[in-house]
């Protein structure tokens, strides 16, 4: 609908002291002027995954790409309110591991980071460690969790991360029989907003996978991979896009 013209113009508006300020430290202007620019991302090519029924197991992606992958977990202990908008603005792709019961608990707020392009995938029911235990308890804290982000998201989790880390050849067999593809370790973790490298070149790498979780310093240690992975020559990715 055409807007109504005013009769007279209004006065032009005196330059105002805080157009031109910096915005405040740690502010959520202040994140999103400190994110890098960021080459285009290339046409993601699929890594090839096992043919032998059983799900992938992977530190770094087999990819030459220049392209690396942010991923939090957990969510059951603080949803820092301000990620949200940084995700969106900053557009920063990111995939969450979540354990079920704090995805139910806290559904909106994992579905606001769902819709600004993030993906939600598996990180079992209880966060207990799996290596060693049975495949029907394996089977059932992943089954258990998959069908359940299932039902809050609208999408099956195709990929898993095994609490701490801690896996055996069950764990891949029982992930796959829950309709994961692969099975995600990291090659870099990230807490308080610096980057702890897993290799001595303290660089991060094509394909490579960063760790961090839901705690108060996220929007620090989003920060903090956003500029490891520029200063690397690589651009931030979604694992899906990549494991299909």
């Amino acid at each position: 609908m055409a807007q109504p013209i005013a009769s007279t113009p209004p006065p032009a508006p005196s330059p105002s002291p805080s157009a031109t300020a910096k915005p405040a430290f740690k502010s959520l202007a202040w994140y999103v002027s400190q994110v890098p620019a960021f080459p285009e991302a290339p046409l993601p090519q699929p890594v090839p995954l096992p043919t032998t029924g059983t799900a992938a197991f992977w530190h770094r992606l087999p990819t030459e790409q220049k392209v690396a992958f942010i991923t939090i977990d957990d969510g059951g202990l603080v949803r820092p309110p301000g990620v949200i908008d940084f995700i969106w603005q900053a557009r920063i792709p990111v995939t969450m591991f979540l354990n079920s019961p704090a995805a139910a608990e806290h559904t909106d707020y994992f579905r606001q980071i769902q819709v600004a392009g993030g993906t939600v995938e598996n990180h079992t029911i209880n966060h207990t460690s799996l290596a060693g235990r049975s495949y029907a308890y394996q089977k059932q804290e992943i089954c258990g969790a998959a069908d359940k982000l299932e039902a809050l998201f609208g999408t099956r989790a195709t990929l898993f991360r095994p609490p701490f880390g801690e896996y055996d050849s069950t764990t891949l067999q029982a992930a796959y029989d829950c309709g994961a593809k692969a099975v995600l370790h990291w090659t870099e973790t990230v807490h308080e907003g610096k980057v702890r490298y897993q290799t001595p070149e303290k660089v991060v790498h094509p394909g490579d996978v960063l760790l961090m979780h839901f705690r108060p310093a996220l929007m620090d240690d989003l920060l903090a991979a956003l500029k490891a992975i520029h200063r690397a020559g690589l651009t931030p990715a979604l694992l899906t896009d990549y494991i299909r």
